[in-house]
């Protein structure tokens, strides 16, 4: 799916887990990816947001069932992934603490935070739910004002505790969710992801059940206690806010005009770009296209299209300004500003049913597609008047098409990606941006969603098979161009990206970059993915950027960190115009600043055109 921002308020919390044991049994099955997790099916009657809803007898049937597969997994599988162990572990401890086990769930917390792996990650990771509960076992309650008073004091003690610098966006991110999330929203989210797959399949699969076992947890313990948490944060973040320092203004070059530097052909391969936006930086192609002059395009079932950007219903583009609205107000609300942005959002949120948040959702996935292209083009060009923008339109969001994925659909959507590719090529095209990416898990969910295959086994066989298909298709059309650098989001999972497979950010290429999201200080990202593949980072914590209409935005995802990526490879090509991709790469790898525990590459435009500066210069015949 689109890499598009890791938007902070409309994550529903996750609870942290009991680990009975990590020590690795040579009896065990060796997990090597995602894929190879066992999938179950838990047959469900009405739907998937009545369930989460309904009384405890109800629900605790359907619990009892995946706790049973949940620890016939943790007992019978080897599993180095510490994203995954952090995400099983943590339905375990949302089932412990819904049946009461709340010391168990308590000394869970210290256990799978040792499995964190980010700075922030490893002071924040279960407070709130380490909090929750040791006011459970101080009042023997989970209500009433002595539960109130203990969650209050144990809150505020660990939250008060923290370093600003490490865990201020947490503290910000917290603060937004405490203002906006609710039991609604939480019902919300289910209604719009998981019950289109039991209208169609009549059932669940255990990653969907995983994630209704943390809704029903926040619903039942987490979201009543939002009132408290919400002054808690704010006084924290009032008390100690200092704005972090922007490292990025020191290491950006801006080129001029009067370089008169080679143009320098920039393709963005997203959900297409509002051209009107950028009059000055298009390219218009002497030899027309069947979309037109600046690019390709085609349209959901790959056909082409001769729109650049992705088309919107009337009642959509109506809602646009309300939305571009909520946006802006989650923002002000992250800052503590009482604006009227914040206002509608937190109006929006709070006082709306279930069903009708739910039609808000439904609006996201469109109206934040629709955004994605125009804002990632404004990050690649900015500071480069050489950047000639390309649209290479397509829908990425394969988990929310309405129709069946079928092995026609891949091959006809893989020969779209060969045109591009060849397109590419024969334009000259020298970077491109791809802030997407798709693993084998968004097909077994689009299969669920859409009533493919009979059951989990078949669903997995036939996802397995169509993603090898999209993968080769995607794999191929970046060996097409091998003049072209392409650069890839990392991905917004906080996951290995080896482990998950994700394609593109996965693959090894001789042309590809992959590249994570860090903050205005470079500190790593809640929710950058990672791994052998991501050799450098960039900001990615609310960039501001273009929008259709004009607009601008801040945004945050590794969506935005790769066209900062792109912005310098631009640069690098005007100017020296013979540069290779294997070139590109290693100029931007070597002017990178490595964090003191290596784990982080910080990309530094300066650095890297001072690189080539130099090499160029000792190229240059000596008198």
């Amino acid at each position: 799916m689109l890499k598009r921002c890791a938007r902070h308020s409309l994550a529903i919390l996750v609870f942290f887990a009991a680990i009975p044991s990590l020590q690795a049994q040579s009896s065990k099955k060796k997990i090597l990816s995602q894929a190879d997790l066992p999938h179950f099916s838990y047959p469900v009657s009405g739907s998937a947001s009545a369930l989460v809803q309904a009384d405890a007898a109800t629900f605790n049937a359907f619990a009892a069932k995946v706790r049973d597969d949940l620890e016939g997994i943790l007992n019978g599988y080897e599993i180095d992934d510490k994203s995954t162990l952090r995400s099983l572990l943590s339905t375990q401890a949302d089932l412990q603490e819904l049946s009461g086990q709340y010391s168990a769930a308590l000394k869970a917390v210290d256990t799978v935070r040792s499995l964190e792996e980010k700075p922030a990650a490893k002071l924040t990771a279960g407070l709130f739910a380490r909090a929750r509960l040791q006011a459970v076992l101080e009042a023997k309650s989970t209500h009433g004002e002595a539960f109130d008073r203990a969650f209050t004091k144990n809150y505020r003690e660990a939250v008060d505790a923290l370093p600003w610098d490490i865990a201020g966006d947490w503290a910000k991110e917290s603060y937004t969710g405490a203002r906006l999330e609710s039991k609604s929203m939480a019902v919300a989210d289910v209604m719009t992801e998981f019950d289109p797959a039991v209208r169609k399949s009549g059932a669940l699969d255990n990653f969907e059940a995983w994630d209704l076992i943390s809704t029903r947890n926040y619903v039942e313990l987490g979201a009543p206690l939002n009132s408290l948490r919400a002054p808690i944060l704010k006084q924290y973040i009032e008390a100690h806010r200092v704005a972090k320092p922007d490292i990025w203004p020191a290491r950006d070059v801006t080129l001029s005009a009067s370089q008169h530097l080679t143009p320098t052909l920039v393709a963005i391969w997203d959900s297409g770009i509002d051209v009107s936006v950028y009059p000055n930086q298009l390219f218009t192609d002497p030899k027309s296209t069947v979309s037109g002059t600046h690019g390709l395009a085609y349209d959901d079932q790959g056909a082409p299209s001769k729109s650049w950007l992705y088309s919107l219903t009337p009642e959509q583009q109506k809602t646009y300004p309300l939305f571009r609205e909520i946006v802006e107000g989650q923002l002000d609300i992250e800052d503590v500003k009482d604006t009227p942005a914040a206002q509608a959002a937190e109006k929006e949120f709070r006082t709306l049913t279930p069903d009708e948040i739910h039609q808000y959702f439904e609006a996201d996935k469109v109206l934040g597609f629709y955004m994605h292209g125009t804002h990632c083009a404004g990050i690649a060009v900015r500071g480069n008047p050489f950047a000639r923008l390309v649209v290479a339109r397509f829908n990425d969001q394969l988990a929310d098409f309405p129709f069946l994925p079928t092995d026609e659909w891949v091959r006809r959507l893989g020969a779209d990606f060969q045109q591009m590719s060849d397109y590419f090529r024969t334009r000259h095209v020298r970077v491109v941006n791809m802030s997407w990416g798709d693993d084998p898990q968004e097909f077994e969910t689009w299969l669920s969603k859409t009533g493919g295959g009979a059951n989990p086994a078949e669903r997995k066989a036939k996802a397995r098979e169509l993603y090898a298909m999209w993968r080769a298709s995607i794999e191929t059309a970046i060996k097409n161009a091998p003049d072209t650098l392409f650069v890839t989001a990392a991905g917004n999972s906080d996951s290995d990206t080896r482990f998950t497979e994700d394609v593109p950010s996965s693959l090894h290429l001789p042309n590809l970059i992959a590249v994570g999201a860090v903050d205005q200080a470079g500190e790593e990202t809640s929710f950058t993915s990672y791994g052998e593949t991501v050799l450098v980072d960039a900001d990615g914590y609310e960039v501001e950027s273009y929008i259709p209409g004009g607009y601008k935005a801040r945004f945050s995802g590794t969506s935005m960190a790769s066209p900062g990526v792109v912005n310098l490879a631009a640069k690098l090509f005007a100017l020296d115009p013979s540069l290779t991709p294997a070139q590109a790469i290693d100029l931007i790898r070597r002017g990178a600043t490595a964090s003191p525990d290596g784990r982080l590459h910080l990309i530094d435009e300066k650095r890297s055109v001072e690189l080539l500066h130099a090499e160029r210069e000792s190229l240059k015949p000596k008198n």
